[in-house]
């Protein structure tokens, strides 16, 4: 696979797939900048080389063609200050006024092109549309970690119609810090797996279990487990069709000799609210009437203590309702003790998604060694399936 660092881009036009799905508020302003700062990066280093720059991303879900709050135009004036130049903009990704522009680019230009997802043909993955992209550069660059795991036309198949097709630093980086812990972790290795459901991490679970040394279970998926040990779970979130599942999966950590840790107690709620009356049971006894919404005092020193003394740790989701400030303690302690963990010479992968959002929120991103920019991608590498994004790339 070529990286941007072994390809010289001088007087080449560069057609980058980015991922700009960045969070707006009511006045069009960017509220959060981290994806956009991820790309810079890959961006510069092309533009020192002396080449142009054609940006393509999508951002949000529009379902019927353009819509203003799904236009990239508002990120041209974020744009044009972090690379101090005017950034070119095209109401259309594959307009005729979008070609004669990315053709007419100079060495050290950037051209943002228009939301790809104002065509359903791109979520299609449609070869038409994928060659009318193409049109636009010399080189693609594909630097978008966050839908490598789609095989989009922007993401996958417009790389079929380029001769050169590179790795951004971003997606490099994404790599080599999922393999740190996937292909020779140094031990013991931990694995904290939170969330709401058992289903949406069965095969990252499954596949932990052959790679890991303790494997924590918290969040709404703990009480699927709970149920599986005998226990009553009162109004929490529960999969009753993964009861079994999880019985299987408790067996299988037995018999791997890998440590599997479930919460000892929870913090339980009469309803599903900030303000709602609370307190702490044991896990596996919660009342009628009453809902587990966050990980107990005692489930936290247990858990914080297997972190600390990890020197790999991945981690995938919350261990509560933390969009609750009565019920994320649970989720706040877990980072600190991850932070810890690295502040020791650990090495500290936060999944992406929920997790992300809490370490970022929590201002512990540059604690911990790797924050990743793409949950689902991530989630899937994992798991062992192939990203359609990275798979483009390989020559």
């Amino acid at each position: 696979m070529k990286t941007v660092d072994t390809y010289d881009f001088s007087g080449k036009r560069a057609l980058i797939r980015v991922d700009f799905n960045v969070p707006l508020n009511d006045t069009f302003e960017i509220t959060d900048e981290t994806r956009i700062k991820a790309a810079v990066p890959t961006i510069t280093k092309i533009l020192n080389d002396g080449g142009s720059v054609i940006l393509m991303s999508h951002l949000g879900r529009p379902k019927e063609g353009p819509e203003e709050k799904s236009s990239l135009k508002h990120l041209v004036k974020n744009l044009s200050e972090k690379f101090n130049r005017n950034v070119k903009f095209a109401d259309d990704c594959i307009g005729e006024e979008a070609f004669r522009i990315s053709k007419d680019l100079k060495p050290g230009d950037i051209l943002l092109l228009e939301n790809l997802r104002f065509y359903p043909e791109e979520t299609k993955g449609d070869r038409e549309f994928s060659e009318k992209l193409s049109r636009h550069g010399d080189v693609y660059v594909n630097d978008a970690f966050g839908t490598a795991h789609r095989a989009h036309a922007s993401t996958a198949i417009v790389a079929d119609f380029f001769k050169d097709k590179i790795c951004g630093y971003l997606i490099q980086a994404e790599l080599v810090n999922a393999d740190k812990v996937l292909k020779n972790p140094d031990r013991p290795f931990t694995a904290i797996m939170g969330g709401a459901k058992v289903s949406d991490k069965i095969l990252l679970i499954e596949e932990m279990l052959e790679k890991v040394d303790n494997l924590i279970i918290g969040g709404g998926m703990s009480y699927t487990f709970a149920v599986a040990q005998g226990g009553s779970v009162g109004n929490s979130l529960l999969e009753a069709d993964k009861v079994e599942l999880c019985r299987d999966l408790l067996k299988k950590a037995a018999d791997k000799g890998v440590k599997l840790l479930l919460p000892a107690d929870t913090v339980i709620a009469d309803d599903f609210n900030n303000d709602a009356n609370r307190k702490v049971v044991e896990a596996g006894a919660i009342p009628e009437g009453w809902m587990g919404l966050d990980i107990g005092p005692e489930t936290i020193k247990e858990f914080s203590e297997v972190i600390e003394h990890s020197k790999s740790i991945l981690w995938n989701g919350p261990m509560g309702v933390f969009e609750f400030s009565n019920f994320a303690n649970g989720t706040i302690q877990i980072a600190e003790a991850v932070v810890r963990a690295t502040e020791k010479g650990g090495f500290s992968l936060i999944g992406g998604g929920d997790s992300a959002s809490a370490i970022n929120n929590l201002g512990y991103g540059d604690k911990v060694s790797h924050v990743a920019t793409g949950g689902g991608a991530l989630l899937e590498y994992m798991e062992g399936k192939t990203l359609p994004g990275v798979a483009a790339l390989q020559v």
